[in-house]
């Protein structure tokens, strides 16, 4: 079987950064991934998309802490019966992404996501799979052009890295295709921590490419060949037709967004 036929093994990152999650405790629940969405904790919400894709054969969920699984019958009942692998989170996502792949045969082509894409559906993750998996590429990660997510939802914030041909908002999709991607995880874990800082994450590219970025002069895919070539792997991007997609929930501002998206999407079933 060739990776462009194999499934897709899910990492779903559950576990929170810090103590004290400012949603988490105005949703009053013990962690980010149980915040309610539509009456459903987000994790569930993720899981469901996740089962429901025809990408993904199996999940791995790295956190929350055990005390929260507890205290969701429907979370323990899935990690009890095997569906869903839980392991402990580690430090940082990367970490945890890094640690969950080890578990994973090298030619297994692995979706990483978070625990708070509550939006997140079978949709969105077979489009996604299905991309990466065309694309020729190591590793790939989800985007959407920041105009799409803003026309629709101007009230939302994301951050976003304007390039020669748009602007373009991470999904929380990064697909692993072949052994030589899992070396990806170890410059994630160098600028994780300064993830929302563009221009230092960009730095770490080289000095030469800031300056391009500086100047806006590289497209998205001239930026994809500069991080080929920085990592020694072939990088690649899936551009996501869904707002949605770019949506997750980091601030209560957020979290009622997701509810007022998901309230609609009742309402109006053919709303995507």
């Amino acid at each position: 079987m060739t990776n462009e036929e194999r499934p897709f093994t899910a990492v779903v990152l559950a576990g929170d950064r810090k103590p004290g999650d400012p949603v988490a405790e105005a949703a009053g629940v013990s962690c980010k991934s149980l915040i309610p969405v539509g009456g459903r904790p987000m994790v569930l919400r993720v899981l469901d998309a996740l089962e429901e894709g025809r990408e993904v054969e199996s999940v791995i969920l790295c956190g929350p802490h055990q005390a929260a699984i507890s205290e969701e019958e429907e979370l323990h009942a899935r990690i009890a019966s095997g569906k869903v692998k839980w392991v402990e989170s580690q430090a940082t996502p990367s970490s945890s992404t890094y640690h969950a792949m080890q578990s994973l045969p090298d030619s297994t082509p692995v979706l990483v996501t978070t625990a708070d894409h509550a939006l997140l559906t079978a949709e969105m993750v077979d489009y996604f799979c299905s991309g990466a998996r065309g694309g020729g590429k190591d590793v790939v990660v989800g985007l959407a052009l920041h105009e799409l997510v803003t026309a629709k939802y101007p009230e939302t914030k994301r951050t976003a890295i304007p390039l020669a041909d748009g602007s373009y908002c991470s999904c929380n999709l990064f697909g692993f295709l072949t052994p030589e991607a899992r070396s990806a995880a170890h410059f994630w874990r160098k600028v994780e921590s300064q993830r929302k800082k563009t221009l230092r994450v960009i730095a770490g590219f080289g000095w030469l490419n800031l300056l391009l970025y500086l100047l806006k002069r590289p497209s998205l895919e001239e930026g994809l060949g500069r991080i080929s070539q920085r990592l020694g792997l072939r990088a690649g991007a899936v551009v996501m037709p869904f707002p949605e997609a770019a949506v997750d929930v980091d601030t209560v501002s957020d979290w009622k967004l997701v509810e007022s998206i998901v309230a609609n999407r009742t309402t109006s079933p053919d709303i995507s």
